[in-house]
């Protein structure tokens, strides 16, 4: 139970990665605070962890694009466990298409939901743990937050700027107990694919599993670590 008695925030828990990363999370002991917008989903995620688990969660339906209701996802979140230990930013969108064929409007929404959510939720969250003197932030912008590929502008620009966000954060909050780590995730095979038209093998791609996996290991290090960032790419799919 490693992670018993914390409180680990999760948003885009409804699916995928967050929703993995939620089964392990009540797994090892933590109570969760479950956010998406679907409340059907998360409703049926802490239904399902209350009965494997026995997992105290809190389900808050938010748009992550929404600098308001995020902050009311916090504010809930506080008001419920007293505390955030852990804030998974896990909501996320993609379009991959030549620059000349991504439309403004998908354009604007991947930075709206990869880079400003993100920056909301890791904005007010890190308020409260700075308070708390402790905290810990895991960030995903993935490979393409890293390594840029074609097709890839739109999705880049919002992913390295979550990049960019995480490693300033860093220096801005280490001095106060937070912690903040980068995840880069190559090629996970989730829904996000279903709308992608270029071709891509996903039976090769990390599973949500192996990718939840990784997520648990960078938020159970010993207290006096941190694992700042971490590639982990398939082998055939590497940049």
């Amino acid at each position: 139970m490693k992670l018993e008695g914390k409180v680990a925030l999760i948003t885009g828990a409804g699916r995928g990665i967050g929703r993995a990363s939620a089964c392990r999370f009540a797994r090892e002991g933590a109570k969760l605070v479950l956010a998406s917008r679907t409340h059907s989903e998360l409703q049926a995620l802490a239904d399902e962890l209350f009965k494997l688990y026995d997992t105290d969660s809190l389900v808050v339906p938010c748009d992550v694009t929404e600098a308001a209701e995020v902050k009311a996802l916090i504010d809930q979140a506080v008001s419920n466990f007293g505390r955030i230990d852990i804030l998974l930013n896990s909501a996320g969108v993609g379009h991959l298409k030549p620059i000349t064929e991504l439309t403004v409007e998908e354009f604007d929404e991947m930075i709206d939901v990869n880079l400003k959510g993100t920056f909301y939720a890791s904005k007010f969250a890190s308020e409260v743990m700075v308070r708390q003197k402790s905290g810990h932030i895991i960030n995903l912008p993935g490979i393409l937050g890293k390594a840029v590929m074609r097709m890839s502008s739109g999705y880049s620009a919002s992913k390295y700027g979550v990049t960019g966000l995480s490693k300033a954060m860093t220096q801005d909050l280490m001095r106060d107990g937070v912690k903040i780590s980068l995840l880069h995730f190559g090629g996970v095979n989730t829904t996000f694919w279903d709308r992608i038209t270029m071709r891509v093998q996903r039976e090769k791609m990390i599973t949500v599993d192996q990718a939840a996996d990784m997520i648990l290991l960078c938020a159970t290090q010993p207290d006096q670590l941190v694992l700042g960032e971490l590639v982990l790419q398939p082998e055939s799919h590497q940049l």
